[in-house]
Formats: C-alpha cells, sequence, structure tokens
C-alpha cells in the first residue's frame, strides 16, 4: 500500500476532526503541529465544523462557562459541559480566549483599549478577507462612542472613524 501524501492526511483526514481531537494530533510532531497551526487548516476546519451536528454555544455567567449543543430541529440546547477559566479575570479586562486550547491573550492595554464594561459595550468578532481574525469593540463612555478593532495578526488596536446619532449614545439603545 502507497504511503499518503502529508496534504492528503492534513487537509482531508484532519480538518474532519473534532477540535479537540486536532490538538492533540499537534503532539504527533513538529511537522503536525507546524501544518495544523497554519490559517489554511484552521480556515477549512472551521468550514468544515459547522455541520449543524457539530455546533455549540458558549455560555459565559460570571464565574462559570459551560458549552452545549445546538439541537437544530428544536432552536434548544443539549446538555451542558463545564469549562474552567484557565485566567482570573478582573479589572473588565477585554480577553481573547480558545476554550479547546485554553490559551488565552489579555487585549486590554495601558491605554484603555479593550476595557469592557457591560450593559455600555458591545464585542463581535470576526475573520476579515486576508483571513485575520478581528474583535470589534464599540464603546460607550460619558456621551462619546469609541469604535475600535482588535487585530490579532497585528496584535494592536485601530481606532475606526464612526458617525455617531444621539440615540446610539444610550445605554439603552441595542
Amino acid at each position: 500500500m502507497a504511503d499518503l501524501p502529508t496534504h492528503t492526511i492534513v487537509f482531508e483526514i484532519l480538518t474532519r476532526l473534532p477540535a479537540k481531537d486536532v490538538g492533540r494530533s499537534k503532539s504527533v510532531c513538529k511537522q503536525w503541529y507546524a501544518l495544523l497551526s497554519t490559517r489554511d487548516f484552521v480556515r477549512i476546519h472551521c468550514s468544515r465544523s459547522l455541520v449543524s451536528s457539530n455546533q455549540r454555544v458558549l455560555l459565559i455567567d460570571d464565574l462559570t462557562c459551560s458549552v452545549r449543543p445546538i439541537i437544530s430541529k428544536s432552536n434548544d440546547y443539549g446538555p451542558s459541559s463545564i469549562v474552567t477559566f484557565p485566567f482570573h479575570h478582573q479589572n473588565n479586562d477585554l480577553l481573547l480566549w480558545n476554550p479547546t486550547t485554553t490559551a488565552f491573550k489579555r487585549l486590554s492595554t495601558p491605554d484603555s483599549h479593550g476595557f469592557y464594561i457591560n450593559n455600555l459595550d458591545a464585542v463581535g468578532l470576526y475573520v476579515d478577507t486576508d483571513d485575520d481574525y478581528k474583535v470589534l469593540h464599540i464603546k460607550r463612555r460619558s456621551g462619546v462612542l469609541g469604535v475600535h478593532v482588535y487585530s490579532r495578526e497585528v496584535d494592536s488596536w485601530r481606532n475606526i472613524p464612526f458617525i455617531t446619532r444621539q440615540e446610539y449614545l444610550s445605554p439603552h439603545f441595542n
């Protein structure tokens, strides 16, 4: 039997594994660690995990975090699994956390980017056209609306000009 090419193993087989198994596979060898950490692998793995049976929701309360499967037929959640925070969250810091690998990065900076206040701020996550993972942080402070985007690739925040209307500044505006 002929050996399978590494590309086939990585991009056709390993991209179909659950994230936890992919994490374990990174310890096989340095080559696999490097291949399984590429943006191409992550992008393909994520697109294949969008199968409805693989969709999960992460629910975070003040002191606990749980992962629940989404039941697509009833739009309900299945039984939860408790996830332990690998960090001590304090001072309203904004953190970027991967619950599968438990890796996290504190996004708060001395110039107050990434400080989150519940009921005043909104946060969104997305991947841009260059496959850069971004965190959008909209914050309302003393009648001023600030919009900032964190780039994982550049590891920095930048201000986004935003035209504000008076109703956006209200803490009741969603």
